[in-house]
């Protein structure tokens, strides 16, 4: 039997004639560029996370860098962020010249730990950088409760991997000042290239964003502020548009899988990342903790079952971000980042294939 890590053809095969249809009518009116697909989807996205504002950007780090220029992030400004995370989300901080702040994360979801931020603050800290990894928000309300305490610092939710999760029922992406999300192929709601969304309820903010993300511009050849080339192809618009038909049907398999993950590891002693109350996850990965990894990974690969790690070397050890400012040793952070194990999910995720991975995982945990 073999497994696919993300199994992106059989999701094709379910929703081909919706895609096609949707490709062709942008090949027939050839606006390519911010055509009317862009705000279509920009529209259903709001109404789906009940923002006020969705602007649609060329990827998920588009969406950070933006939202980080919308704030009037500059050299000399700190951004505390977590370093368990895929490099973007400390990148963008230093490609304006700001500092990256490292707190760690909570042993069990791998998530920035809350109770550490007030201690990293400095009359330098200009934002706040959560990220809802493995498809699960932080601890927002804690969070945010922090950022107000120290003069309403903004917080931008990193949630590249939680579309569709919520928070005490509040949707992922809809939890703080901006949230910022990815339709990278394999994310959760993903189309086929790259594509990201930023999302706020300030008038002020979404202006900025929209105006960034086509080089600065208010109106055509009135450039009022820096910007970037960040807009997201009415192409790559349309796929999503089209995926969003099937979106809530899958979040419900993700979570289904999940919790049956969740049921078979903990009756075998298989240590996983652990879901908190009043969160859903939406599983942009499963992820467990071994400590024998590459045993565990070679006998997994041997039965045909792909894996991944996610991540296996926090940011404050990569050699391009070791030398920057970071307020304390990441203990649980060095630690995960040997132990964590990312197994094949997703909604189309048959029993028979999890029962398989079990099985090999339950073998290789004895041994």
């Amino acid at each position: 039997m073999t497994i696919p890590f993300i199994d992106l053809k059989t999701q094709y095969q379910a929703l081909e004639s919706n895609i096609n249809e949707r490709i062709c009518r942008v090949l027939a009116h050839g606006q390519y560029i911010l055509g009317p697909e862009v705000r279509e989807l920009e529209e259903r996205l709001e109404a789906y996370t009940g923002s006020k504002h969705c602007i649609t950007v060329a990827s998920g780090t588009d969406a950070l860098l933006i939202s980080l220029m919308a704030l009037g992030i500059r050299s000399g400004d700190e951004v505390i962020t977590t370093p368990f995370t895929f490099v973007a989300t400390a990148e963008v901080i230093v490609l304006l010249g700001a500092t990256p702040v490292f707190v760690d994360i909570e042993d069990d979801t791998c998530n920035m730990d809350a109770s550490l931020i007030e201690k990293a603050i400095t009359p330098r800290t200009k934002a706040i950088m959560p990220v809802s990894l493995y498809g699960q928000p932080a601890n927002m309300d804690e969070i945010n409760a922090i950022a107000a305490r120290h003069g309403n610092i903004p917080v931008i939710e990193d949630a590249a991997q939680s579309f569709g999760a919520t928070y005490k029922g509040k949707k992922s992406c809809n939890l703080s000042t901006i949230g910022c999300t990815s339709f990278f192929p394999s994310k959760p709601l993903g189309c086929y290239g790259d594509g990201g969304s930023i999302f706020t309820n300030d008038d002020a903010i979404a202006k900025a964003c929209r105006e960034i993300r086509v080089h600065g511009q208010s109106q055509r050849y009135v450039h009022t502020r820096v910007g970037v080339g960040g807009r997201m192809d009415t192409l790559q618009c349309a796929i999503v548009l089209a995926k969003l038909e099937r979106f809530d049907w899958e979040v419900q398999q993700r979570q289904k899988n999940g919790a049956r993950y969740n049921e078979l590891l903990d009756q075998a002693g298989i240590r996983r990342v652990q879901q908190r109350p009043n969160r859903t996850s939406v599983f942009a990965q499963y992820t467990i903790f071994v400590e024998n990894r590459e045993a565990i990974q070679a006998k997994l690969k041997d039965a045909g079952i792909p894996t991944a790690v996610h991540y296996p070397v926090p940011l404050n050890e990569q050699p391009a971000y070791k030398h920057l400012c970071c307020f304390d040793f990441m203990s649980i952070s060095m630690q995960n980042a040997k132990w964590v194990l990312s197994l094949p999910m997703g909604p189309d995720l048959k029993e028979s294939g999890q029962n398989a991975v079990v099985r090999v995982l339950v073998e290789g945990h004895g041994s």
